[in-house]
């Protein structure tokens, strides 16, 4: 299990460090007398595609969706620049008492 602090980087390329190891002892010579090995090759090719896809098109949702909250917190700014305000002043007069009592 990753832990929170790698970076999708980082998982990638460990994965593609994985994968690596695998084709080359996969594609040791003496395991070419071995016909299950070809079948093997074919499905760890397919797999690697299969997680890849997944994992563009995650990335690509999380994209989406951090640009649909950055739109909604923009219109909500724009719509009601009054309790952003507020909210800013509270935020900022809150974190000035927490440093003051240090």
């Amino acid at each position: 299990m990753a832990s929170k602090s790698e970076t999708p980087d980082t998982t990638q390329s460990e994965l593609e460090r994985l994968v690596g190891d695998l084709r080359n002892l996969l594609s040791s010579k003496d395991l070419d007398g071995i016909p299950e090995i070809k079948q093997l090759r074919q499905r760890l090719d397919e797999g690697v595609q299969s997680v890849r896809d997944a994992t563009v098109r995650a990335a690509q949702d999380a994209a989406q969706q951090a640009r649909d909250a950055a739109r909604a917190a923009d219109r909500y700014a724009h719509d009601e620049p009054w309790r952003v305000a507020s909210a800013a002043l509270a935020v900022g007069a809150l974190v000035g008492f927490l440093l003051a009592r240090r």
